[in-house]
């Protein structure tokens, strides 16, 4: 049986409290509710409050959440399991390994649950060498793909994805390449170039041919990003590919390709940040190109999380995601718990966004593994792993405030945002009411969250974050 995370204690905070207000004063009507709470300065760490009442005021303020009014069903919250990643689990004592898959996709009460996972389709620069699934001598090409091999990846990453699904069979995998097969590019090389039109179908079989083996191995690929940040050739794997070539990549050979096989996997197009909204509506605005894609997925490097939504007004019918953003060794938990949650817990969701994926599940001490030439030696795993011994990072517990509670299958509601209280809503499966409501004021704050004959008042510590669950 799982043991209970210690770090998920129960503890009761005079200075944070909730009242639970039983609608038109009727005594028999039951109103329960729970709160979790992370301050900035990690005095107060993803914890379940207890004995924290408090009166309504005068000058609270007031969040009313409509569940009248819906928006888009979640997929769910998670991370990248980046090569690097599986490396260092599996380098795990098999009970700690156990322990830490089990918190973190189980979904018990000393549980995370995370629902969502990205992994790359080839090497990452989180990976600790440079790999496709087709690499050849110089001067060699297979456009049929007899060579294809998932290789490095059966090592550590398929056998961690298999374990992870026996604990939670339906959790959703999206699958991103860093780059194609270097004989497929300009440069032959794996870093920059671009993808070489007589090369297009090939790498259509590619896509293919990837699901399949992926399921022969008993793993579900359920979308795939044609390119991770098309746009930036700097990484190490990375691949450049404007969005014309994206298009008519899609539109006449991975969507046919697909089409052909009976691949039901979703293509979504860009991956890359939220200043281009441009490159996926050009696409969109293709409607041979727009018939085969599910959606778009954005990062936050550049631009504004609220950008996203002109895809959306754009195109209403097209999913979107938020698939990746880092965060920067040693991790200033203040800082980033801050912007994360204002911009993508919370700013992403509210822009349509059905997923919410932070950048790199586990690295060691050091940062590692990552590329040469190019590879991210300062980003901070949601957990760090020295041996069997596991910190928990900024990351986990930003998405931990999502991922325990608005499960997949979890719709958006519409909920006002209050003077420094950002916020967003939704309605579970299980018919509970979920509020993340962040204090970015400077003072304390009393909320009443006010869902219909679901309502609670709670006292916010200025820079709180708070998951509310009315159920």
């Amino acid at each position: 049986m799982h043991k209970k995370n210690t770090s998920l204690k129960k503890i009761a905070l005079p200075l944070l409290s909730l009242a639970m207000l039983a609608g038109c004063g009727t005594a028999e009507k039951k109103n329960e509710a729970e709160l979790w709470l992370t301050m900035p300065d990690k005095s107060v760490a993803f914890e379940k409050q207890e004995n924290f009442l408090v009166k309504e005021t005068e000058n609270q303020n007031v969040i009313t959440i409509d569940t009248s009014k819906t928006y888009q069903e979640m997929d769910g919250f998670g991370y990248t399991l980046t090569g690097g990643s599986a490396k260092h689990i599996t380098n795990m004592s098999a009970p700690a390994r156990e322990k830490l898959l089990q918190e973190l996709y189980g979904t018990g009460e000393g549980d995370i649950g995370v629902s969502y996972i990205r992994v790359s389709i080839g090497a990452s620069d989180l990976d600790e060498k440079l790999f496709s699934y087709n690499d050849l001598p110089e001067g060699e090409i297979d456009v049929n793909m007899e060579k294809f091999d998932l290789g490095y990846d059966k090592q550590y990453l398929i056998p961690i994805l298999q374990q992870i699904l026996k604990i939670n069979p339906d959790i959703k995998i999206l699958g991103s390449p860093w780059s194609p097969p270097v004989w497929m590019k300009d440069n032959g090389d794996t870093r920059g170039g671009s993808l070489k039109p007589e090369f297009y179908p090939a790498y259509a079989k590619y896509f293919v041919k990837y699901i399949q083996e992926m399921k022969a191995n008993g793993i579900t690929i359920d979308a795939v990003t044609v390119q991770n940040e098309p746009l930036h050739p700097g990484n190490n794997p990375s691949l450049l590919m404007q969005a014309e070539a994206q298009k008519e990549f899609v539109r006449d050979h991975l969507g046919p390709e697909f089409e052909k096989n009976n691949i039901k996997t979703k293509i979504i197009v860009y991956d890359h940040n939220a200043d281009r909204p441009d490159y996926p509506i050009t696409i969109l605005d293709d409607p041979e190109a727009a018939k085969y894609v599910d959606g778009s997925a954005f990062h936050l490097y550049g631009g504004t999380i609220d950008a996203v939504s002109q895809v959306h007004d754009a195109h209403p019918n097209k999913n979107l995601y938020f698939t990746e953003q880092w965060v920067g060794a040693p991790g200033d938990f203040a800082k980033e718990l801050t912007w994360h949650t204002e911009n993508l817990i919370i700013g992403a969701p509210r822009n349509w966004c059905k997923t919410v994926l932070e950048w790199n599940l586990a690295a060691d001490e050091n940062q590692q593994p990552h590329t040469d030439r190019g590879g991210c030696d300062r980003c901070l795993g949601a957990v760090t792993i020295t041996g069997d011994e596991v910190t928990r990072e900024p990351a986990y517990y930003i998405i931990a405030h999502a991922s325990k509670f608005v499960r997949p299958g979890s719709v958006r509601v519409d909920s006002n945002m209050a003077d420094g209280l950002p916020n967003v809503a939704y309605q579970t499966p299980n018919g509970n009411v979920v509020a993340i409501v962040q204090n970015t004021s400077k003072e304390d704050k009393t909320v009443k969250v006010n869902a219909g004959e679901k309502n609670a008042v709670v006292t916010l510590k200025a820079g709180a974050i708070a998951t509310l669950v009315l159920q």
